[in-house]
């Protein structure tokens, strides 16, 4: 039997060494804002370092964003909404994958019918295919 087969619970969360990117990003932002001597330039810079840190204290209150098990999926809903979807409800697990301008993109979508669920690699912590092949062997068990 394959090992995946065998997997009754999976979770996937923001990897730690993206928050702190997002906070030293932030950081960053607000010191250069802080020495520049343009007023505007101050506010636009600070109010840019404040949104950031914004997104990594969503990753740290929300980390985990998806957690599958024999019930069903808990995805992450906004900032700190959490949605259950019985496997019924999922219409389709799969893998949006995108190229613009040269650059790749791919997102794990979650199909609810209504609603539709998008996760970057930053948002799991491991490649979209991986973590779609790992949800549809919890599905399958």
């Amino acid at each position: 039997m394959n090992e995946a087969a065998s997997v009754s619970f999976v979770s996937f969360t923001v990897p730690t060494r993206v928050i702190v990117a997002k906070f030293a990003l932030a950081a960053l932002l607000a010191l250069i804002a802080l020495f520049m001597g343009n007023r505007p330039q101050v506010v636009i810079g600070l109010l840019a370092a404040v949104a950031l840190a914004a997104y990594g204290l969503r990753d740290c209150v929300s980390r985990e964003r998806v957690r599958a098990d024999a019930d069903g999926v808990v995805a992450v809903r906004g900032y700190v909404g959490r949605r259950h979807l019985a496997w019924s409800k999922i219409e389709r697990v799969r893998v949006d994958t995108r190229s613009r301008l040269g650059a790749r993109t791919e997102l794990l979508e979650l199909d609810a019918g209504d609603e539709i669920f998008l996760f970057s690699r930053f948002d799991l912590g491991v490649d979209p295919d991986d973590a779609a092949a790992a949800l549809e062997a919890v599905r399958e068990r």
